[in-house]
């Protein structure tokens, strides 16, 4: 079982659901969380002031700023450089919208722990809940699509790669140079080509869908194009020559 496991987590305009995700945190999860490290990525909602509430609750909370909105993934940067620095052996990433289920944590750790996996992601696709779950037909019918091409580009036979459920090895952590990478949406599945490409262990964890009407900020058009963008980067050499760059 590794030790020094810290939660991470990005938060934009998330003043109605964080303090709901953390308290959705089982108790017996909480015993092995040594940190929780937030980033306010430049809100102008109320997220400051339920910060303000959780830190008064929870003595191992972290919160960080971002003066304006610099993006998912540049969110998450700050967050896996805070995480690194602080000697993190496990970052968890879990969202502040309530989308993703914190009640799975310690099914998502398992893989770790068994040392059966170098990254964890929580896939929506496994099984038959996507659907039932209220995933949009138009986003089932586009998750399927992108994750058929991006198996086929990357040699992999992922469920899918756009689940923001990801947790990460500290290992992991030191080997990919990830500052390199996106400062949007599809900074993870950069993360999931980037450890392909090292041949790490990457372990796929069924999880509930959830959507019921929570504020999205991802463009799914954009994010589309980004998708196609990085496996079109991929298979001209990019992610392969950033880690000669280094």
């Amino acid at each position: 079982m590794v030790d020094n496991v810290f939660i991470i987590m990005p938060a934009y305009n998330a003043g109605k659901t964080i303090e709901g995700v953390f308290s959705r945190i089982p108790d017996h999860v909480k015993l092995r969380i040594k940190r929780y490290v937030v980033v306010n990525d430049g809100s102008k909602d109320d997220t400051e002031e339920a910060l303000s509430r959780l830190r008064s609750e929870c003595p191992d909370l972290i919160t960080l700023r971002h003066e304006t909105n610099r993006g998912y993934g540049a969110a998450e940067k700050t967050l896996l450089n805070y995480a690194l620095k602080e000697g993190a052996e496990v970052a968890i990433l879990l969202h502040s919208d309530g989308q993703y289920s914190p009640e799975k944590i310690p099914d998502l750790l398992k893989p770790i722990d068994d040392n059966e996996a170098d990254i964890v992601q929580g896939s929506r696709m496994l099984g038959k809940g996507a659907l039932k779950g209220g995933m949009p037909l138009y986003k089932f019918i586009a998750n399927k699509c992108l994750t058929a091409l991006e198996n086929m580009a990357f040699g992999m036979k992922l469920a899918e790669y756009h689940s923001g459920y990801m947790l990460y090895s500290r290992k992991t952590l030191l080997e990919i140079p990830f500052n390199r990478l996106s400062d949007s949406f599809d900074f993870d599945l950069e993360m999931i080509v980037m450890a392909k490409i090292r041949n790490f262990r990457i372990a796929e964890v069924p999880i509930p869908t959830i959507y019921a009407g929570e504020v999205s900020h991802l463009n799914p058009v954009k994010y589309g194009l980004d998708v196609l963008s990085v496996v079109r980067s991929y298979l001209r050499g990019k992610y392969h020559s950033l880690y000669d760059m280094r």
